[in-house]
């Protein structure tokens, strides 16, 4: 223990002197570093340029360019939270973070729970004027599901609850198939193949938004540039210089224009933690994270705000690769990993440990946490660790480990999880572990092309319930990557999206969460929160648990 507490503190040491490395904040697995991107923003001509001239100007941090505005292909914190506040789906998280009227006013629900029928707002415009109509989330969902779509969408298993939907996107089935139907300009019937609880949650994700289709259909590109964006949200997108910075000005066509105080958000795209620090301390910014380095003495702080967030940091391993085909060896890393010393001395800002996968906050039909019905499935045991270790090389007649390789995408923070999940492999299991880091794309193509040996991963809920990450381990999920197939997992994961009965549903849950844990495919590190710097001038944003970060009731005094 006293040579890890030595390498803590030389660890800690090289991230105060060391330059700065790069913050990537991006990611298939929605949110890498920082799950809520609304940090401080810079602008070419200073923070109060605006202000001076009477307008209210927000500015916060994208950290870098949006993978993609098409509403279901960008999938990751940095393309969504811009798009949650230039677009709104039938339905939007409310300041309870429960899901409230949007751009539909309202809708019935057939008595056997399949059929929604949303009714859209008369006063629902597109930034050129256009209405919203209800072919527009006809056309945007349709284009979602469609494998002939370029690139194709890693949302569409979101709307596999639709019916007709999971078969037309595995080219089983046709978009007439689809039981999305626009029974008039303003009318949205929509069929599920079973009852859905949380189908309403559902609709809030930023790959349900509608998609102009006159727009989209005389311009496949629309999304690309400022100059051809059109949104139907609290803000429109007034310029885009790529990779350097987003403008948003008020959308006057929005239905709820009034409600919105902010006249303009200046996204910056700056990906690095310090950096964005000191541009918050000199006044530039309006928010910003807490380097984990100033966490102890910034998070008590009156400007702090903390928050939950349903997610999870992980390690997957690849089955297929040597020494992680045997469960025993994975189970051994597992249990060799102080995810408290982890929290507490590397991450910082309050965040928990993980001794299990699915995150706090979520309430089961008894109205119970999830969390504390299912308990602590991973623990902290370098002693079973050893023997789990023996006992698996014996198994594969190993005399001695292949060779093996931790890689992660480059973040100071990524970086410093790993050194220390090394010293403890070393020190626990007396395994040396090579560190291999790559950038953001680089590093998640190889993964989703399982190149990567045992590798960093990140999981933000896209609604709230429990299935959503669970249901990321089932055969063939784009957001499998190990390599594992177990028929008893999807069974489960098959019951616990259809099951009627909701306290039956829950326990395919439990069940299904203990499985992954038996099989130990991948390994807990901590959960998220959300920690935010704010001026004391702002107020309003509003930062979900579940969901993306929404400027439409935010303001600047």
């Amino acid at each position: 223990m006293k040579k890890f507490l030595v390498f803590l503190l030389m660890a800690f040491a090289v991230l105060v002197l060391a330059a700065c490395t790069a913050n990537e904040n991006a990611g298939e697995d929605p949110e890498e570093e920082e799950p809520a991107t609304d940090e401080g923003t810079e602008t070419e001509e200073g923070p109060d340029a605006d202000d001076e001239a009477g307008e209210k100007v927000l500015h916060i941090n994208n950290t870098i360019e949006p993978t993609s505005l098409n509403p279901s292909i960008g999938f990751d914190a940095v393309s969504w939270d811009p798009l949650n506040n230039l677009m709104e789906g039938l339905t939007r998280l409310d300041q309870d973070s429960k899901a409230a009227a949007g751009a539909a006013e309202d809708w019935d629900i057939s008595e056997d729970g399949l059929t929604y029928t949303f009714h859209l707002r008369e006063d629902a415009n597109w930034s050129n004027g256009d209405p919203v109509v209800a072919e527009d989330f006809v056309y945007a969902w349709k284009l979602m599901l469609d494998p002939a779509t370029i690139p194709p969408s890693p949302a569409a298993f979101l709307a596999y609850f639709i019916e007709g939907a999971e078969s037309f996107n595995n080219g089983e089935g046709t978009a007439d198939d689809v039981a999305i139907t626009a029974v008039d300009e303003k009318t949205l019937e929509v069929v599920l193949a079973a009852p859905t609880g949380f189908f309403l949650d559902l609709l809030t994700n930023p790959a349900f938004f509608p998609i102009n289709h006159k727009v989209a259909e005389e311009n496949p590109t629309w999304h690309a540039e400022a100059e051809s964006f059109v949104a139907n949200g609290p803000f429109k997108l007034e310029s885009w210089e790529h990779n350097s910075e987003m403008v948003f000005a008020k959308n006057p066509e929005y239905w709820d224009a009034n409600t919105v105080k902010l006249d303009k958000v200046h996204f910056a795209m700056v990906n690095d933690n310090n950096t964005q620090y000191q541009m918050f301390q000199s006044g530039e910014l309006d928010t910003a994270t807490i380097p984990a380095e100033l966490s102890d003495q910034l998070i008590d702080g009156d400007n702090v705000y903390i928050g939950n967030t349903g997610g999870l940091e992980f390690y997957r391993f690849n089955v297929n690769e040597e020494p992680f085909q045997n469960k025993k060896i994975r189970q051994a890393f597992a249990l060799a990993a102080n995810r408290q010393d982890i929290a507490e001395f590397v991450v910082k800002n309050g965040v928990e440990p993980a001794f299990a996968f699915v995150s706090p906050g979520f309430t089961t039909p008894s109205g119970e946490d999830f969390r504390d019905v299912n308990g602590e499935l991973v623990p902290y045991d370098p002693e079973q660790a050893k023997q789990l270790l023996e006992e698996g090389m014996a198994e594969e007649g190993y005399e001695k480990l292949p060779s093996i390789v931790l890689s992660y995408n480059t973040t100071d923070t990524n970086k410093a999880i790993a050194e220390t999940l090394q010293n403890m492999f070393s020190e626990n299991l007396g395994v040396d572990v090579t560190l291999e880091n790559q950038e953001w794309n680089v590093f998640s193509e190889a993964q989703k092309n399982l190149e990567l040996q045992f590798s960093r991963s990140s999981f933000l809920n896209d609604y709230n319930d429990p299935v959503n990450f669970l249901e990321s381990f089932i055969t063939d999920s784009y957001m499998n990557r190990t390599g594992w197939s177990n028929a008893a997992y999807d069974e489960l994961i098959e019951k616990g999206k259809t099951e009627k009965d909701e306290e039956k549903r829950w326990e395919h849950l439990y069940e299904a969460e203990k499985l992954l844990a038996e099989e130990m495919i991948i390994m807990p590190i901590r959960y998220y929160n959300t920690v935010v710097l704010e001026a004391d001038n702002i107020s309003g944003i509003l930062r979900h648990p579940v969901g993306y970060f929404d400027l439409k009731y935010a303001d600047k005094q």
